[in-house]
């Protein structure tokens, strides 16, 4: 009897480690980070260009802002790491349309994020040294052109957020590099490269093909700073969060305050389509028609007016 009964006490036991051992893998939460903390992952796609053969970027370093450290220094051990190359990460981001490259991913503090900084390699001040960051034009196929970045050694390249991050959550991130408004002729056979022209779009996923939904948010007779663009399915599936989501910034051109937008999302079936929404301060929601998406191509919903 002694003997049954310490075979079914070892039984019992390894039961009860057993079960506890899944009640502590249910509790991890997944690949996300732990109970307080999320994980980011990033990656960089392009658009297509009619000027450009090459846009060449030396990524040095990816580093994350919290809300309320924007004027800390590169160094500061309050921003952190996302990727650290020990060479530069040589990108030519005209080979990404509709690719998605990825950057690296961190896993961070809950919370609120305000920027993500590229840190590039600096260009050569000698004579006859290759420029690390450069554009080719297609007219010029032979010519590497450097591109003026100041900013981008000094202080990084700063992409501006919103980035949530939730706990135990992935958050997908494309940085969405538009060389048609991120890259400026000086006029003088400079150019100059604006981070404002190169955007931070929150996707569902990391995506491994992928189409595309993009815009003009215009308006002509008041201002606007920024405004939310989000993209959700309707039909079979009704999201209530987005599928995309990322914030635009205006800049007065041509008459208007105004800013492209471009949304990447898986390509649709026949049980459901898009619908793209911008939201900013002072003006209407707007609301598209539903539209379908195909792999490897751009929706254009074409100018997206704000009004009252």
């Amino acid at each position: 009897m002694v003997g049954k009964s310490l075979s079914l006490v070892t039984v019992l036991t390894v039961l009860a480690a057993a079960v506890l051992v899944l009640l502590q893998m249910a509790g991890c939460g997944g690949s996300g980070g732990g109970a307080s903390s999320g994980t980011l992952k990033l990656a960089i796609t392009d658009k297509a260009s009619d000027d450009f053969a090459k846009v060449v970027i030396s990524i040095r370093e990816i580093r994350v802002v919290p809300n309320g450290k924007e004027n800390a220094d590169d160094d500061d051990p309050g921003l952190p790491v996302l990727a650290r190359y020990a060479s530069p990460k040589v990108i030519d981001v005209m080979t990404l349309q509709f690719v998605q490259q990825a950057l690296g991913e961190v896993v961070l503090p809950a919370g609120s994020y305000s920027q993500i900084r590229l840190i590039l390699e600096p260009n050569p001040k000698g004579q006859g040294q290759p420029p690390s960051n450069y554009l080719v034009l297609k007219s010029d196929p032979n010519n590497k052109i450097p591109l003026t970045t100041p900013s981008a050694q000094q202080s990084g390249l700063k992409l501006k957020g919103p980035v949530e991050i939730k706990a135990g959550v992935v958050t997908a991130m494309m940085i969405d590099f538009d060389p048609n408004t991120a890259i400026v002729a000086r006029g003088n056979g400079d150019y100059n490269l604006k981070p404002t022209g190169i955007r931070l779009v929150r996707m569902s996923g990391m995506l491994t093909q992928f189409g595309s939904i993009s815009g003009n948010v215009s308006s002509i007779f008041e201002s606007w700073s920024s405004a939310t663009v989000s993209v959700k399915r309707r039909g079979v599936i009704n999201d209530s969060d987005p599928i995309a989501s990322g914030s635009i910034f205006s800049t007065y051109t041509s008459g208007a305050w105004q800013a492209p937008f471009a949304a990447f999302v898986p390509a649709n079936d026949s049980t459901f389509a898009y619908k793209t929404f911008v939201a900013a301060n002072g003006f209407s929601l707007y609301s598209s028609p539903k539209v379908n998406v195909l792999q490897g191509q751009t929706t254009d919903l074409g100018t997206v007016p704000l009004v009252k």
